[in-house]
């Protein structure tokens, strides 16, 4: 109890340390269980950690007015806020009408002048009225209390008004949940303390005599000597104080879930607002009867605001137990608590370090709109793919690295006989509209543009210039103002909001109506969805200046407030989540960007610079977590977030409109900007710049890059059970647009080039060629240096950061090659044409597995990292072993074999529960926190290869080594659901004919980027599956030529998949139609050796360069391979037209034809 208990103490501001505010709540239990029922709410009301609803009903049922107020006020005070004060103002009116409806006029008079006194300061009005109350004979005879029935319902009626108030009152935030705790969870935690300090003495008895917990246990010794304490013992290191304890972030160890945002909505309360919640009172405080409306569900508070523990429930016979072995430092003992995660060098916090020269300030290109730009959308894949939406109703997609404007479709309504007639009136006189938003689906499938008159239109893309109808939806009455997708119930929708004052949400495949949030009082400007954890909301802005909030259900608005200086305002969070913002411009032309305080819904920052302006609205955008910028005074103006005073600016080399539409892709490297001439000026850094160079300097030829077309987006039409289908338009498919392509190869960086249409008929023409590459001067190519024992590579990632590759070699020795800055390589990330550093730290240490009594070579080695950068999970046949990442050094080890563990993976909501497959083909889910294993899932045969989480569906997928046939078919994958883990579904796949897989051949899985489309891979084939139903969409088969497939992934942006292969090469298949698109040999990467077979066992796709994959070797050699720079990418897909397959010599029969 001594990590605990130190330093506890209650200062007069009630501002304990997190440890201390837990030990309270065990405290609360413990007096619980006790039956010391009144200490139990005396110490809820003095610590202020716990507010007792039930307790609290309990006496405003029976009217313990006294009793009510004085438990609240451990809580909360009158003028606290003006939730506060309604609560106070509800419970006196109450005592008040209750004495008059007695006939105890002096007691009513009393309350009136000691209690409901305090508001007349306020509104001396309605203290007037009340007042007033004490000359009728009956109080009801007053109008607006005609309606008050007996005692008993009136405190009813009140309890739910009041019951309201509270739960959105920000003070209240984290208050109204007890933590879920196992019973006697701090008799345990002593049971706990003391077998620790029986442990550790050095001649413990059998069975201990423990007759104290004043002083620390210890065994006699024979000699009379006292064993030492634990608190002093060597081995349990220094023990911080828990007042000492820093606070664990975003990029801790093991962070369980970010809290639930509910309480931050019902907390968006910072200054009394003469207009009320919504959500709690259609009036302020006032003497009208209680009505009796439905009172509104508040979603479950998150237990505490301490990261560091997590409750969990004491159910489980699911909750398999295991002791900790003895010895672990206490380093590993007090993980959870005390240990912050170690960036890497060039990091902060496990955050990248930006500076204003990460900037995209460098003018690179302009394009010719033709019109003036209301709307921009760089893909969210495809990052040099940019949507825009003029005032002239025309939306349109470039590919600005070539200057090719691939598609355009202007304003038409596909089908005006079903549109309302305030629309046909509205078309009949004049048949135009402006783009008011133009915004991509998260995974860049579909597109929506919203209009000035009544329409939305959803355009399925398909890459080129394949820009298909998929829905007309008739949204709102005038202008649709603003548009968004979310995910809702895990299904893609719309939202939409407009000039009706009505914010609605649509299915994105069905266009059938979800949602009608009404309540704002102007038109409504903006919406900006988002989602914490697995609260969906949605914020909206109104041109009055109102900020309301809305979860996904028809209670009504959660938030009520007012953006600054009363404007018409956008928001958006930063790339993270973290981190709100807002920009606007008021009617008196004043404009503001601020970043909010979610918790107390108060403006946090305000950032200077923005000039007053006599027209439109200043837009603006967020990039890296680190810098905004709006377009404002003809200037782009960029701050960074934690400092309110501009950072940099640029006029783009002159010629932006005032206010000019802004838009970052999303890393940040490119910036669009909107000119008055009706362009765009791309604007780039240097990173930036090398990403469009490739392109720039070829020659624009129009059947090349008519052919490569296919390639430049997402292909949402390749598979045919999409998670947002194609094809349920209102209207036809509008007529295919020819290609636009420059006029000629301008090389010039500022060149400003004129798009024409060119003729298709000869690019169709043109047969398509698989790339080959054979000659090391066809690629390049890295082998990072090594001077340890080679070994095979049996497990080969990039870190999160893209900054270092991490490997585990058969012998379970860890080997970490990092990248540095340098003039040759600005962004620090993995690069081919920089050599990296073996990195070792300064003691010289190797992280080396445990090994037990296994014979490494035979173990079946698995890591997983977490998502900072700071810690790797890994096994080799013995216990696992945590490790840091900076030190090298072991943090703990646990889960000792029988059985070993074959696979890792950390949840994707909480790093502190780890999903690890096992020899016995069981599936443990272990929460490393509490050193518990949760719960067993078992469904394979034979050992797990493979796991993977999908965020999207909240599923887990696994694999397994199953390789007895069973009706001619192989049972691979199992789908799990992740809230209770039930097994969904499981899947069995057929083995191509001829073929026969090894005894334990491995099958590993891998989600495409949407999480929703998975890869599985086996040595005999590659396939697609769609989650949940594992539906098996597509097949691809290697040729017998080139052996087993070794290993597959994705590419980062899930557009190409790269496969291995026992010969030594590697294929690169465009994910989207499994059609091989480039074939790399083994003598473009590895030196001949006739006396040597050297192939792939691993392969690793970076982070955040779609084109650049490592290797791991089985002579324990690693290469990183990159296209050259004149290329730019491995090849061109096949057309989708083109039935050729590739030549015999470069792939069996099967090679490149997919199957069904």
């Amino acid at each position: 109890m001594f990590l605990i208990c130190e330093g506890f103490g209650f200062p007069e501001e009630k501002r304990m340390t997190s440890l201390s505010r837990e030990l309270v709540f065990l405290i609360l239990q413990f007096l619980d269980e006790e039956k010391f029922k009144e200490t139990v709410h005396k110490l809820e009301q003095e610590s202020g950690f716990f507010f007792n609803m039930r307790y609290f009903e309990d006496m405003v049922t029976n009217g313990e007015w006294d009793e009510v107020e004085k438990y609240l006020s451990g809580f909360t005070k009158v003028d606290d806020n003006r939730y506060s004060m309604k609560i106070f103002f509800e419970i006196r009116k109450q005592k008040y009408l209750e004495a008059l409806d007695k006939r105890d006029r002096a007691k009513a008079v009393d309350i009136l002048v000691k209690d409901l006194k305090v508001f007349s300061a306020f509104n001396e009005e309605l203290f007037k009225e009340i007042t007033q109350l004490l000359t009728l004979e009956n109080f009801r005879d007053n109008e607006q209390l005609s309606k008050y029935g007996d005692t008993k319902s009136a405190r009813n009626i009140m309890l739910g008004e009041l019951k309201k108030l509270i739960e959105a009152n920000p003070l209240f935030r984290e208050k109204l949940q007890f933590p879920t705790l196992k019973n006697s969870r701090l008799r345990t935690l002593i049971n706990q303390s003391l077998n620790w300090q029986h442990q550790l003495c050095k001649n413990p008895r059998p069975n201990p005599d423990i007759k104290t917990l004043f002083v620390d246990h210890s065994c006699g010794q024979p000699n009379g000597a006292r064993a030492p304490s634990p608190v002093t013992n060597t081995l349990m290191g220094a023990v911080p104080k828990a007042g000492g304890f820093p606070p664990i972030g975003a990029h801790g160890p093991f962070q369980p879930a970010t809290p639930a945002l509910s309480t931050s909505l019902a907390g968006w309360m910072a200054n009394p607002s003469p207009l009320p919640h919504p959500s709690v009172s259609g009036a302020p405080i006032g003497l009208n009867a209680p009505n009796n409306p439905a009172i509104s569900k508040r979603p479950r508070t998150p237990p505490n605001s301490n990261p560091a523990l997590d409750y969990q429930t004491a159910d489980s016979e699911h909750v398999l137990k295991r002791t900790r072995p003895f010895g672990i430092s206490d380093e590993a003992n007090n993980l959870p608590v005390n240990i912050l995660p170690v960036p890497f060098t060039n990091q902060s916090h496990g955050q990248t370090s930006y500076s204003s020269d990460d900037l995209p300030k460098t003018v690179v290109m302009t394009l010719n709109q033709g019109s003036a730009v209301k709307s921009m959308d760089f893909h969210p894949v495809q990052q040099i793919l940019l949507l825009v939406g003029t005032n002239m109703g025309d939306a349109m997609v470039w590919e600005i690295a070539s200057r090719e404007r691939l598609a355009i479709r202007n304003f038409k309504v596909w089908d005006l006989g079903a549109c309302s007639m305030a629309l046909q009136a509205a078309m009949a006189n004049e048949y135009t509209a402006s783009i008011n938003r133009v915004m991509w689906s998260p995974d860049g499938t579909l597109l929506g543009v919203a209009y000035s008159k009544h329409i939305v239109h959803l355009y399925s893309y398909h890459g080129g210039d394949d820009l298909r109808n998929h829905l007309e939806i008739e949204a709102h009455v005038g202008s649709v103002n603003d548009l968004a997708f979310s995910y809702p119930n895990k299904q893609l929708c719309v939202v939409t909001c407009g000039e009706d004052r009505v914010i609605k949400v649509w299915d994105a495949a069905t266009g059938v109506k979800q949602f009608t949030f009404e309540g704002h009082e102007a038109p409504v400007y903006s919406i900006c969805p988002h989602q914490k954890e697995n609260i969906q909301f949605i914020f909206s802005t109104a041109t009055d200046g109102k900020i309301k909030a809305w979860l996904y259900d028809n209670v009504g608005s959660r938030v009520d407030y007012d953006a600054p200086g009363h404007s018409s305002t956008t928001m958006a969070y930063s790339a993270d989540g973290s981190r709100l913002f807002s920009c606007g411009t008021n009617k008196e032309g004043e404009s503001y960007i601020v970043e909010w305080n979610e918790s107390e819904g108060a403006v946090k920052r305000s950032y200077h610079g923005l000039g007053k302006r006599s027209v439109g609205v200043v837009q603006f955008d967020t990039t890296k977590n680190r810098f905004l910028a709006a377009g404002d005074e003809s200037m782009v103006k960029f701050w960074d977030m934690d400092n309110v005073n501009i950072l940099t600016s640029t006029d783009a080399e002159g010629g932006l409109q005032a206010s000019p539409c802004i838009r970052f892709n999303k890393e940040g490297i490119l910036l669009a900007v909107s000119t008055n001439e009706n362009g765009i000026k791309i604007l780039a850094n240097v990173e930036g710049m090398r990403l469009l160079r490739t392109v720039e300097t070829r020659t624009f030829d129009a059947s090349r890059v008519a052919s490569a077309a296919v390639v430049k987006a997402t292909q949402v039409g390749a598979f045919s059970a999409s998670g947002a289908p194609v094809g349920v338009s209102l209207g036809d498919r509008a007529a295919s647009m020819a290609a636009i392509v420059g006029i000629n190869g301008d090389n010039r960086i500022l060149a400003d080039v004129k798009p024409r249409i060119t003729d298709e008929s000869g690019e169709k023409s043109r047969i398509w060629k698989l790339t080959e590459i054979n000659e090391p001067a066809q690629c390049r190519s890295l082998r990072l240096p090594d001077n340890l024992s080679a070994t095979r590579v049996s497990r080969l990632i990039y870190t999160n950061s893209g900054l270092a590759i991490l490997a585990l070699a058969s012998n379970a020795v860890h080997k970490l090659w990092k990248w540095q800055r340098s003039d040759r390589n600005l962004s620090g990330k993995a690069t081919a044409s920089v050599v990296p550093q073996l990195w070792q730290p300064s003691s010289g240490i190797l992280m080396t597995n445990d090994i037990s009594e296994t014979n490494p070579e035979d173990a079946v080695p698995c890591f997983a990292l977490s998502k900072n950068d700071s810690y790797v999970m890994s096994a080799s046949g013995g216990k696992i072993s945590l490790f840091n990442m900076m030190t090298f050094k072991t943090m703990t080890t646990f889960m000792p074999p029988p059985p070993a563990a074959t696979f890792l993976a950390f949840h994707p909501q909480d790093n502190n529960v780890v999903a690890i497959g096992m020899e016995d083909s069981t599936i443990q889910i272990y929460n490393v926190r509490v050193d518990e294993v949760k719960t067993k899932l078992k469904g394979h045969q034979k050992r797990i290869t493979g796991l993977a989480f999908s965020n999207a569906l909240n599923v887990l997928v696994s694999s397994g080594a199953d390789s007895q046939v069973i009706n001619s078919e192989l049972m691979l994958l199992c789908v799990w659901n992740t809230d209770g883990w039930e097994k969904q579904t499981s899947k069995f796949l057929q083995i191509p004919s001829g073929r026969a897989p090894a005894p334990l051949a491995d099958t590993r899985v891998h989600f495409h980027q949407d999480q929703i489309h998975l890869l599985a891979i086996h040595e005999t084939q590659i396939a697609i599956f769609e989650a949940p139903k594992l539906e098996c969409l597509k097949q691809w088969m290697p040729r017998e030529a080139s052996g087993p497939i070794t290993h597959a992934t994705y590419s980062c942006d899930s557009q190409m998949i790269y496969v291995s292969f026992e010969d030594g090469g590697v294929g690169v298949l465009t994910a989207s139609t499994l059609r091989l698109r480039c074939r790399i040999n083994p003598a473009s990467y590895l030196p001949p050796n006739p006396s040597l077979r050297v192939y792939p066992l691993v392969i690793a796709a970076h982070p955040s360069e779609p084109n650049q994959f490592a290797l791991g070797l089985s002579d324990g050699g690693v290469h990183v391979l990159e296209p050259l720079e004149s290329e730019g990418k491995w090849g061109t897909s096949p057309p989708l037209e083109n039935g050729a397959g590739p030549s015999s010599n470069t792939g069996a029969a099967a090679s490149d034809q997919p199957q069904r």
